[in-house]
């Protein structure tokens, strides 16, 4: 917390204090502190208001449980304990407000976990064992680099574009090649493939994030993360389909702030239905990878897509990669109709060869893993690399959206002139 480090009273201090409003706390507390080998004397009544006077003269305890169920402010009674309580110290607070909101402000204030009242054994021992993880855990170096979050999201501008194999693949070479810890977040809840690319079940994490966003904290990030490399986890989904998705989108939001604590970059497969529902989802977003394949169809949505970008997200860098080229330009428009249609450059391209498509599908593992040394990895390395450069210098990223003249109506005008004509009856 705030309070100014005393290194004389370093030794002295408790290794958890409690401070609490009601018996029935005290009576919960008690067994689990002898359990965990504290004192159980150093649980103390009197609530929050009771832990700023003591430990305004005394030092702070490592574990610091404090009740603020007779707070009536509570956001300011807890920056007034962060003000007496030593750095170092791991507050958990406890309380009978149900409210979003609040946790977040409680947890940007400093405290690491809040427990809504009445709490089970089970609770309160997980938060402890979580506090403790997080005291034995190692501390941040004086001289570490301190790079900001990297949030990038890979959409496709058409279903089966391979959006997902090149959002997993840039997850994998984040973690692998630019040493990162990266999450992984697949939104496509029903389909997802996020987890199936890794040869890993996805659990239940997502759905139940959906179905009860005040759930989501970090220990709940930890738990519902499924480990795919020491540097990458994946939460992926495959709900029941008679299980439609109905939320606001909040448990999204709260999923992007609580990876953006935990993880030092965050790749987001993001369905395109999902940007119309909840373009929120776009808003902390540093880089968009745009997923297209040389069609028609493709093109106009990419024109639209591009649009909708450069109004809602103005500063995100814009990436078109353009997915399973084939060799010699075989396709139903040329990259340079492409390119002159959407008006925007074509920044990575991906060659399709079918065996290191499938192999990497039969092993379990990313495309850019499996073909990482030859032409259909390489340039999937090298988006990374861009993206990572990109944020490292506040610059931009393999492409930005391009400046357009013409309108969309003009631009679909185009489109018409490369349908073939027909001929008249």
């Amino acid at each position: 917390m705030n309070a100014p480090f005393n290194p004389r009273s370093a030794g002295l201090r408790d290794p958890f204090a409690a401070f609490v409003c009601d018996d029935m706390t005290v009576d919960a507390l008690r067994p689990l502190a002898i359990e965990m080998g504290w004192p159980p004397e150093k649980i103390h009544k009197g609530g929050l208001r009771n832990a700023v006077q003591t430990l305004a003269v005394s030092a702070s305890p490592h574990i610091l449980f404090v009740d603020m169920s007779e707070s009536g402010d509570p956001l300011n009674d807890i920056n007034a304990l962060a003000e007496v309580c030593e750095p170092g110290t791991v507050v958990i607070a406890s309380g009978q407000v149900n409210d979003v909101r609040l946790y977040r402000d409680l947890v940007a204030s400093g405290i690491q976990d809040y427990l809504l009242k009445p709490f089970s054994a089970d609770q309160a021992r997980e938060a402890f064992a979580h506090a403790q993880l997080t005291l034995s855990g190692p501390r941040p170096s004086e001289n570490a680099v301190d790079r900001p979050h990297l949030m990038t999201a890979v959409i496709g501008v058409r279903g089966g574009v391979g959006a997902s194999t090149i959002a997993t693949s840039l997850a994998w070479l984040m973690g692998e090649s630019e040493d990162r810890t990266t999450a992984l977040l697949d939104l496509d809840v029903h389909f997802g493939t996020g987890a199936l690319a890794f040869d890993l079940e996805p659990g239940r994490g997502l759905t139940d994030a959906i179905e009860n966003p005040s759930r989501i904290d970090g220990l709940f990030i930890e738990r519902a993360m499924v480990k795919a490399t020491d540097k990458l986890s994946v939460l992926s989904a495959e709900a029941p389909l008679n299980q439609p998705l109905i939320t606001d989108g909040s448990a999204f939001y709260q999923l992007q702030e609580e990876l953006r604590s935990a993880f030092e970059a965050t790749v987001l497969d993001l369905p395109r239905h999902m940007l119309i529902q909840h373009p929120h989802l776009l808003h902390d977003v540093q880089s968009v990878v745009l997923v297209v394949e040389l069609t028609l169809a493709s093109a106009r949505d990419t024109i639209r897509l591009l649009s909708w970008l450069k109004a809602n997200v103005p500063a995100a860098n814009v990436t078109l990669v353009a997915n399973r080229v084939v060799a010699g330009g075989v396709g139903e428009i040329s990259r340079k109709e492409f390119e002159e249609s959407v008006e925007h450059k074509v920044d990575v391209s991906v060659p399709y060869e079918a065996k290191q498509f499938a192999q990497a599908a039969k092993l379990g593992k990313t495309l850019a893993e499996v073909a990482k040394s030859n032409k259909v990895g390489s340039p999937i390395v090298e988006l990374a690399r861009s993206i990572t450069r990109a944020a490292n210098t506040g610059g931009s990223a393999a492409g930005k959206t391009a400046a357009s003249g013409k309108s969309l109506i003009g631009k679909i005008g185009d489109f018409k002139a490369m349908l073939p004509k027909r001929k008249a009856k």
